[in-house]
């Protein structure tokens, strides 16, 4: 007889959300921008106001899938002397309080260079659900699922709106927790509209099984978040507009937790929207 496999946290909050109609909302924020102490205080306020899963960025030096905003938020978070270990150190800390899934976004330079095995031992030891790494090619992607996989993580994996239908059904079957749909050709941003061949590549993902879709990469508010939501996607990935609301309040020495909870919130309530 076949032990009964057991649920992810990712697979199991997204599941929670279907049950009850619900999108997933998945902010993203910079690891260190402006401290980890803010970073900190910033993951419990994001929970506090209706996240469902958390996107935590590494910085790194070269974030080639990131646009102006990010990378600006990753230097910030280098110059604070942000590095690998003390986001895993301060995540590891708040162990008891941020009970939702955190998906960490790294690149495969620092991946590497701590060994893949020994990343994802750290990851999970931290207390992280899963891995997103922009720049890996799905060739090294299955490989790093399985690895992830036996320290109890999900790699998350890209489909892009110019990836042939071949290659997105097998990033689709490869991935793991949810696929990653970037609404965009290009890097990260705040965008006026949303690209309308992304609606269909939602329904075409969907139709090839049951791991859910998540569509980021330029979503700037309530509206684009309601409307990827009436896509029929499962998660919004909001990663640029809350690096923008949090760095300005840093900017205007206000509290830069209580800014991204309270964007948080619009974010919800649009999603939650009828």
């Amino acid at each position: 007889m076949t032990a009964a496999v057991t649920a992810t946290p990712i697979q199991q909050r997204f599941e929670q959300l279907r049950s009850r109609g619900r999108c997933a909302l998945m902010p993203f924020l910079m690891a260190g921008d402006p401290d980890l102490g803010v970073t900190r205080s910033a993951l419990l306020a994001l929970q506090a106001n209706g996240a469902d899963l958390i996107e935590l960025g590494i910085p790194y030096s070269d974030p080639l899938a990131d646009g102006p905003v990010i990378q600006a938020a990753a230097s910030r978070a280098l110059a604070a002397a942000t590095t690998p270990a003390k986001v895993l150190e301060m995540l590891a800390s708040l162990k008891g309080e941020l009970t939702i899934p955190v998906v960490l976004f790294t690149y495969s330079n620092p991946l590497l260079n701590r060994g893949m095995d020994q990343f994802c031992a750290d990851a999970a030891a931290a207390g992280a659900a899963g891995l997103v790494v922009p720049d890996l090619p799905l060739e090294e992607g299955e490989k790093l699922s399985v690895i992830a996989a036996g320290h109890g993580l999900d790699l998350v994996l890209l489909v892009a709106p110019t990836t042939p239908a071949e290659r997105m059904a097998r990033i689709h079957a490869a991935s793991r927790g949810f696929t990653y749909l970037v609404s965009v050709t290009g890097v990260t941003g705040v965008r006026t509209n949303l690209e309308s061949r992304v609606e269909p590549l939602v329904h075409q993902l969907k139709a090839q099984g049951g791991t859910p879709v998540a569509v980021g990469f330029g979503i700037s508010g309530p509206e684009q978040a309601h409307q990827v939501k009436g896509w029929g996607a499962d998660g919004a990935i909001v990663g640029s507009a809350l690096v923008r609301v949090m760095a300005e309040a840093h900017a205007q020495q206000g509290d830069v937790a209580a800014a991204a909870g309270r964007f948080c919130a619009e974010l919800r309530q649009g999603l939650d929207r009828p």
